[in-house]
């Protein structure tokens, strides 16, 4: 029960605001956390604070509600709230929680007046598919194979060992993709998220050769047509997959630069002599290449206006609704050089100009902070506000993997409360439009498959944690049939097609269907405020909220039983997915489960305490 505060609309009248405009801020403080004598928010345009005197709506439910105006000044324009109480004390409170000291700016809440998402952002699940171990159509067995590939019946295991380990061909295609739309729909995803189907050296096309056609072993442009053509009947959003940091070294403009130092390709990459034999790759990886972006041709090509890469694809007749884009943060940065701002940013202006209803995501393994305030990447791919915090919390004790990259022998476990810290600590860097648009992903084509190392019952929980906390959930093409895989290679099987009906499959399938509904149906959890309500070791509880309803929610990873703070929630639970049990008693809650589970119930919306502006220039909600 402490003072709150986030992004949503409950709180901030202008999810969209531009220079000038003024925006409206509340904050809502618990009545039994004390006496409050007065409110002020800071903001701080051009870097230097000022404060806002706040003034009282009124009280709802157990709580006072405060409001006061900010002026957008800045593309980015951090505040905070200083609650001065009764009692003598002061507390700020920021994105990373409450304090008794001052905090600092990196934590602010934020407003952007950069251009928005797309409004179905808020409301996406997404599906990685991995075109090669999707599906499989009657005309990808007549196609000529790559000259790389060594060939698997779709029933092989994945290899193990180079060169077959990333050189193996199923024979997915785009088409074979078509064949399963059913299963995507039956499943409730709403956005497919494509690894790069460009020509390449290796099965998993990080390597391009080109960036101006689709492989034809997946069946060429026209493929690519006929299949976001089919999903967009269906109403699904399909985004592609470009790789902004390097080319593969087979790439058509990499052959004509190479040892070939008057070539105009030659200032597209970095040379390490002067006969341009030798260059810089993505973590010294010779069949990668790293960009040079102080190249205005490269730019020109690549990233920036109609004739470019990056527009080619979103327009007739291919119509892709995005891009994400691979090693985003180590794009244009290498030494002394940091362009990384200067190429998302191109990428983003050339892709409203093309077509402003498309999301552009980037992927940064660690902290993304820095690189995700509103300029650039809508959200981030990234493994640091989610994932290795709810696999500490719920793999197997003993659990062999190496994390993501992270020098451990077994996954570090940690309880509930350090999964919350990891969380908050990462998010709180995050502008609120930026949490909604960042994936929160158990695994990906690059990570093993969660289910490796989960506890029992803790699919369950990770997923319900992925389909309801702010941002997108992901499903891994396979998760929902239980795969498992101890490495980002070996989790690339091919899909199982003929095991759906397994009674062990159709559950978790179920299941996950189950989830995404539980996401899709509710307003609170697309775009709706996040309050932590219980914060344990084996259990976590919180509530997604916006004005036309409230969704509770608890994850446990053992038995447990929690009553919840008197005031903390209003109404009766009407359950809505899961098997724990509740009990509502002198108007507390009580929550018990005897396993691992996660359970929703609905609660009604949240009642404001009404606000009247005080002039026509003032902000209304």
């Amino acid at each position: 029960m402490l003072p709150h505060h986030d992004g949503s609309a409950l709180y901030v009248s202008d999810q969209a605001p531009r220079p000038g405009d003024t925006v409206g801020v509340r904050v809502r403080v618990p009545e039994v956390w004390g006496a409050v004598a007065s409110v002020h928010v800071r903001s701080t345009p051009d870097r230097e604070p000022r404060f806002h005197d706040a003034r009282l709506l009124g009280a709802a439910e157990g709580w006072r509600w405060w409001e006061a105006e900010v002026e957008i000044l800045n593309p980015v324009n951090g505040y905070r709230f200083l609650i001065n109480r009764a009692d003598g004390g002061h507390w700020w409170l920021n994105a990373a929680g409450v304090h008794s000291f001052e905090t600092v700016d990196a934590e602010d809440f934020k407003l952007l007046s950069h251009p928005a998402p797309p409004d179905w952002v808020a409301s996406t699940v997404m599906y990685q598919i991995f075109p090669d171990r999707f599906g499989r159509s009657t005309a990808a067995a007549l196609r000529e194979k790559p000259t790389w590939a060594v060939p698997a019946a779709w029933g092989d295991p994945v290899a193990a060992e180079q060169p077959a380990r990333s050189h193996q061909f199923y024979g997915g295609d785009l088409d074979g993709i078509v064949l399963h739309l059913d299963h995507l729909e039956r499943l409730g995803v709403t956005l497919l998220y494509l690894t790069p189907v460009f020509p390449a050296g290796s099965s998993h096309r990080y390597d391009a050769r080109s960036f101006d056609v689709v492989d034809p072993a997946l069946g060429g442009d026209a493929a690519l047509v006929r299949l976001v053509e089919a999903a967009h009947e269906r109403g699904f959003k399909v985004i592609g997959d470009l790789t902004s940091n390097h080319s593969g070294n087979r790439h058509e403009w990499f052959r004509a630069a190479h040892r070939a130092p008057d070539a105009v390709e030659s200032a597209f990459y970095y040379w390490l002599d002067d006969r341009h034999e030798d260059y810089a790759s993505w973590l010294d990886v010779p069949s990668l290449p790293k960009f040079n972006w102080t190249s205005i041709e490269l730019r020109r090509r690549f990233i920036e206006g109609p004739q470019s890469v990056v527009a080619k694809w979103l327009r007739a007749p291919y119509h892709l609704d995005g891009w994400r884009i691979d090693v985003a943060n180590m794009t244009g940065r290498l030494q002394g050089e940091d362009l990384n701002a200067l190429v998302r940013q191109t990428i983003r202006r050339t892709m409203i100009a093309e077509n402003p209803d498309t999301i552009l995501l980037g992927e940064s393994t660690n902290d993304a902070s820095d690189d995700f305030q509103g300029d650039g990447w809508h959200g981030a791919m990234t493994y640091t506000t989610f994932t290795r915090p709810v696999w500490s919390w719920l793999s197997k004790p003993h659990s062999p993997s190496t994390f993501f990259g992270l020098p451990y022998g077994t996954i570090p476990l940690t309880d509930g409360r350090a999964f919350v810290d990891a969380h908050l600590r990462f998010t709180a860097g995050y502008p609120w439009r930026t949490r909604l648009a960042t994936m929160n992903a158990l695994d990906t084509h690059d990570t093993p498959r969660f289910r490796t190392h989960a506890i029992d019952g803790g699919v369950a929980v990770a997923f319900g944690l992925s389909a309801t906390l702010p941002g997108i959930p992901v499903v891994f093409a396979g998760d929902e049939f239980g795969l498992a895989g101890d490495d980002g290679e070996g989790s690339r099987t091919p899909m199982p097609w003929d095991t759906a009906g397994d009674s062990e499959v159709a559950a978790t399938i179920d299941l996950y269907a189950a989830l995404i509904r539980l996401r899709t149906a509710h307003p609170a959890l697309n775009g709706g405020g996040m309050r932590w309500v219980h914060v344990g070791a084996d259990v976590l509880v919180y509530v997604r909220e916006c004005a036309e309803e409230s969704v509770l929610l608890v994850a446990a990873r053992s038995a447990c039983a929690v009553t919840l703070p008197l005031g903390s929630v209003a109404g009766e639970p009407t359950r809505l997915l899961g098997d724990a049990a509740v009990s509502v008693a002198g108007g507390r809650i009580r929550l018990e489960t005897d396993g691992p589970s996660f359970t929703a119930w609905a609660l009604p919306g949240v009642s404001v305490p009404d606000s009247t502006p005080r002039s026509s220039s003032q902000p209304t909600w």
